[in-house]
């Protein structure tokens, strides 16, 4: 039976004082947690109020520096074509275009990214999910709720951790003391002490055996094992021994892992292609990772050379092409030729999504594109 109930719903109400503004973790033992964006509810709003009721006229409201730059309170990446941003105390999801598609129930007291066309709700403690719609798929009524990966995500109830499908219905009842996203077809639960990992069908396909386990990729995943780090295949094989004080996952064909203080990487064969010599180490990225060397930040490619000099006070991740950096005290983005692309100049940024970052400067939140324009309002 689906876990939905219009009663249940209704009982809920018009919850809450909303969410700090920021990142909030759903589901705190996933790999993929789901982050909420925070909604404020205005004061006597009934807790029935449709989806319809708000007017994109009122909602996109422009700048006065330049009205047809669209700027908001509040505004999250894009995923799926859609991003949540807040105007006033009003929640909305838009397109690229900077179109209104979804006016967020005003009884939400926070919304996530849409991950395979569901989106997680919060209504005070409660979470639950809607689809692209706006509709609400299944009622807010867990202790914490993921983003849906392979067609499940992982929800908390009293009972423990558990499995919807997307239409809310339970695939594996909750019966773990921790779990994770599903990946390469498995999930890392706990056990009471230790971990494993399941299929699907929620059947063992590694009993639990390990003091900790991460998510699968590129078919290898991170275990704990006598307080060390290695990695295993999807035979429970452990083809990396256990050797390291810390240790993620594969990416671009590299593990970064950590030998006391020291960061380097390491191949699939377990090979040490890039030694320990970081003082901290991101994962490889569209061919290049984040290292800090004292206390600047540069880029190493895949041969571990330093093709960007550590200079900047602050490097993310490279995507779509753009990394955002920090040089004194502002945000901006450079090219993989570490050539800064878009100037620092703004408080925040967020990491390019669908052809779009936003960017902060004080309250105001905007969209940016890689040639350093701003969304605009739709025609």
């Amino acid at each position: 039976m689906a876990i939905s109930s219009s009663s249940a719903w209704a009982r809920l109400g018009c919850l809450g004082a909303g969410l700090l503004l920021g990142l909030v973790s759903c589901a705190p033992a996933t790999n993929r947690a789901a982050q909420l964006a925070p909604v404020s509810t205005a004061p006597g709003a009934a807790a029935n109020q449709g989806h319809d009721t708000i007017q994109s006229d009122s909602l996109l409201v422009a700048t006065a520096m330049d009205a047809s730059i669209l700027q908001f309170d509040f505004a999250s990446d894009f995923s799926e074509g859609l991003a949540a941003v807040r105007i006033g105390e009003q929640y909305v999801y838009i397109d690229p275009n900077g179109q209104e598609k979804i006016a967020v129930d005003s009884a939400f007291d926070g919304v996530s990214a849409f991950s395979e066309q569901r989106a997680v709700i919060r209504v005070t403690d409660f979470y639950g999910y809607m689809d692209r719609t706006g509709d609400i798929i299944v009622d807010p009524q867990f202790a914490s709720a993921g983003l849906y990966s392979e067609g499940l995500a992982v929800v908390r109830t009293g009972r423990g951790y558990g499995y919807l499908d997307n239409g809310g219905e339970w695939v594996i009842p909750p019966q773990f003391t921790l779990a994770t996203d599903f990946a390469e077809g498995v999930a890392a639960v706990k056990l009471n002490d230790q971990y494993g990992y399941i299929n699907r069908q929620g059947e063992w396909v590694l009993p639990p055996q390990f003091q900790d386990a991460w998510s699968f990729s590129e078919s290898l995943a991170v275990v704990r094992i006598n307080d060390r780090w290695g990695y295993i295949n999807h035979a429970g094989q452990v083809v990396i021994s256990p050797q390291y004080d810390g240790a993620f996952r594969f990416s671009n064909g590299f593990a970064r892992v950590r030998q006391g203080s020291q960061w380097g990487y390491i191949n699939s064969a377990g090979a040490a292609v890039i030694e320990p010599r970081f003082d901290f180490a991101s994962d490889f990225s569209e061919g290049l990772a984040a290292v800090m060397v004292g206390n600047r930040w540069g880029y190493v490619d895949l041969s571990g050379e330093l093709v960007i000099e550590p200079r900047f006070d602050y490097a993310s991740d490279f995507s779509e092409g753009l990394a955002a950096v920090k040089l004194d005290g502002r945000m901006g983005y450079i090219n993989p030729a570490g050539k800064l692309q878009i100037a620092p100049q703004f408080d925040n940024v967020g990491a390019f999504s669908e052809g779009w970052a936003w960017v902060q400067n004080g309250n105001q939140w905007r969209y940016i594109n890689s040639a350093g324009a701003f969304l605009s309002r739709p025609q």
